[in-house]
């Protein structure tokens, strides 16, 4: 499977590897299924919720 990127969107990453959604409610990341989130980048959701990208990025792609 190919590395997800920060310029991804939730959606995105949530429709390619349903697996990836512990991993984002573990950061912190508990509005998965609002609508809103799902257009939102992993680089704009993760600094919406005070996270570092580059180790969000690490956890999903390490998951």
């Amino acid at each position: 499977m190919a590395e997800f990127t920060k310029d991804m969107t939730i959606g995105e990453v949530l429709k390619a590897a349903p697996d990836v959604a512990p991993v984002l409610m573990e950061a912190g990341m508990h509005c998965l299924g609002c609508p809103a989130s799902q257009a939102e980048t992993l680089e704009e959701a993760a600094m919406v919720h005070g996270l570092d990208v580059n180790g969000l990025m690490e956890m999903i792609n390490n998951r």
